[in-house]
C-alpha cells in the first residue's frame, strides 16, 4: 500500500544550486518536487506541498561560520519534520567542497543528533558528471579532485582527494570506509559493511561509487536510514527502494511545469573551468558583457545600470550574457586588491540588482551560473520556492519560480559551475521550448 501522507522526504542543499540538481535526480526519478528557498519564517506563508513526494531547502550555508551552518541546517531539519517528512537527507557538492574545519562534518554531526541517527553514510559521487569514489578518493574524470582545478576554488580550495582522512579533519566520530568491491556485491554487503563500522564506533562511512549500478545499491542499502548525506547522485537509488517498501508511486509527470514564454538572460557569476568555456563558446555567438568587479567597487550603480542597457537592448533578439566568469589569475588579483569575501560578495549584490532590474524591464528565463550567484539572483528576486520540472543536463533542471506578491511567472535554471557541456547555456533554452507543459 502506497502512502498517501506528503511528502516523504526532506532535503537539507547547501547552496542554491545544490538543492536544484538533488531534486532534478529525485524528479528524474519519479518523485514530484519543490525547492524552498531557505527556512520559511514562522507566519509566513507556507509552500503547498499536498502534491509533492519531497522538499528541498535550499541553504547558503556551505562557506558561512561553521556555528552559523550548524543553527541553519537545524532550523531546516525542524521545518522539515514538522512538515511530515519522514526521511532526511543532507546535500554537498559533488566535488565535497569544504574547507578541513568543515562545515560538512560539524552540520552532519548536528543532524545525527537531532534525528537520533548512528553511523550515515558519506557520498558524494555523481559519475553522470564524471565524480567517482575510488577507495575513498574523489576522482574529477580521470584526475584525483586535487588535480582537476578545484584546488584553485577561491572558497574551498581542495587539497586532498582523500575524503576519509579530509572528513575526519571536521568530525569527532571516526570516519570508515566501504570499498568499491563490497558495493559491487550489492545492497546486503553494503549494509553489511555499514553495520560493522558502527558496531566498532565509527560515525562516519565514506562509500566509493563509480556507476549508476553502484548508486542504486546504496540507495537500497540506507533507504531506511534516518539520515542519509552525500551528493545528488546517491539519491537515484533511495525511490525505487521506497516503492519497494509500498512508501512511495511513481509519478511519469514529475518534470512537467507551466509553460514560461517571454526574453531570455543568462547571468554568470561562476569561475569554474566549465563554466570558463561556456562563456567563451557563448559570447562567439550571442551579444555578451563582461563586468569589472574593480569598477564596481568605483561604481557599483553605473555598472549594474549598464549590465541593465545591454541586456535589455539585446534580450528580444534572443539570449543574452553577462558575466563576471574570469580565470583564476583575475580572480586572485581582484581578491588581493578587495578582500576575498568583500570580492564574493559585491559580485553577488550586482547579479542580484541586475537580475530585479531586467525582470522588471521584461525577461522571464534566466540561466545563472554559480551557487553564490544563484543564491544572490533567487533572494534578489523574491523567490520563495521552485518547482523542479525537466533536467537540462545531469544535475540541472529548469524550475518556475514561486514569488511574493504578484510578480510574474519566471522560469530559473541554475547551474553549479562545474556542471554543463561548452554548449549549456543556449542549450538549456531548447530543453525549455520542448519540455512537457502542466496544466
Amino acid at each position: 500500500m502506497t502512502r498517501t501522507t506528503m511528502p516523504l522526504l526532506g532535503c537539507i542543499a547547501d547552496d542554491f544550486t545544490g538543492a536544484t540538481d538533488l531534486a532534478s535526480m529525485l524528479v528524474r526519478e519519479g518523485m514530484r518536487s519543490i525547492q524552498v528557498i531557505g527556512v520559511p519564517e514562522p507566519g509566513a506563508a507556507a509552500p503547498d506541498l499536498s502534491d509533492i513526494d519531497a522538499v528541498v531547502v535550499a541553504l547558503k550555508s556551505r562557506t558561512i561560520p561553521v556555528a552559523d551552518a550548524i543553527d541553519q541546517s537545524r532550523r531546516a531539519l525542524a521545518w522539515l519534520r514538522q512538515a511530515g517528512c519522514e526521511r532526511v537527507f543532507f546535500k554537498y557538492c559533488s566535488t565535497f567542497d569544504s574547507t578541513p574545519e568543515g562545515n560538512i562534518g560539524p552540520v552532519t554531526e548536528a543532524l545525527q543528533q537531532d534525528v537520533s541517527a548512528g553511523l550515515s553514510i558519506a557520498c558524494p559521487a555523481f559519475p553522470e558528471n564524471n565524480r567517482t569514489i575510488v577507495f575513498g578518493h574523489l576522482f574529477v574524470g580521470h584526475r584525483l579532485l586535487n588535480d582537476s582545478g578545484m584546488e584553485h576554488h577561491p572558497l574551498t580550495p581542495m587539497t586532498d582527494a582523500d575524503l576519509v582522512r579530509w572528513l575526519g579533519r571536521q568530525t569527532t566520530r571516526p570516519v570508515g570506509l566501504v570499498p568499491w568491491d563490497t558495493v559491487a556485491q550489492g545492497p546486503d554487503a553494503i549494509r553489511a559493511a555499514l553495520d560493522a563500522l558502527a558496531e566498532s564506533g565509527h560515525g562516519h562511512a565514506v562509500v566509493d561509487a563509480l556507476d549508476n549500478a553502484h548508486l542504486r545499491a546504496i540507495g537500497a542499502a540506507v533507504a531506511s536510514d534516518a539520515l542519509v548525506t552525500g551528493g545528488s547522485g546517491v539519491a537515484i537509488g533511495l525511490p525505487d527502494a521506497w516503492r519497494a517498501a509500498g512508501l512511495l508511486g511513481k509519478r511519469p509527470d514529475a518534470a512537467a511545469l507551466p509553460r514560461v514564454e517571454g526574453p531570455a538572460v543568462v547571468l554568470s557569476g561562476s569561475c569554474s573551468r566549465a563554466t570558463l568555456g561556456q562563456v567563451a563558446w557563448m559570447k562567439a555567438r550571442r551579444p555578451a558583457l563582461a563586468l569589472d568587479p574593480l569598477a564596481l567597487f568605483d561604481d557599483p550603480d553605473g555598472v549594474v545600470g549598464h549590465a541593465v542597457a545591454f541586456l535589455t537592448e539585446h534580450m528580444a533578439e534572443g539570449p543574452v550574457l553577462v558575466h563576471a566568469t574570469a580565470a583564476p589569475e583575475s580572480v586572485r588579483t581582484v581578491q588581493d586588491r578587495l578582500g576575498r569575501d568583500e570580492a564574493g560578495a559585491l559580485v553577488e549584490r550586482a547579479f542580484a540588482a541586475i537580475a530585479r532590474q531586467v525582470v522588471e524591464a521584461g525577461a522571464r528565463r534566466l540561466v545563472v551560473a554559480g551557487g553564490e550567484t544563484s543564491g544572490a539572483v533567487v533572494s534578489g528576486l523574491g523567490v520563495s520556492a521552485l518547482r523542479i520540472g525537466p533536467m537540462i543536463c545531469p544535475g540541472v533542471p529548469w524550475t518556475v519560480a514561486e514569488r511574493a506578491g504578484d510578480g510574474p511567472p519566471l522560469a530559473l535554471a541554475l547551474k553549479s559551475g562545474n556542471f554543463g557541456a561548452e554548449d549549456f547555456f543556449l542549450g538549456a533554452f531548447d530543453t525549455l521550448d520542448a519540455m512537457e507543459v502542466r496544466p
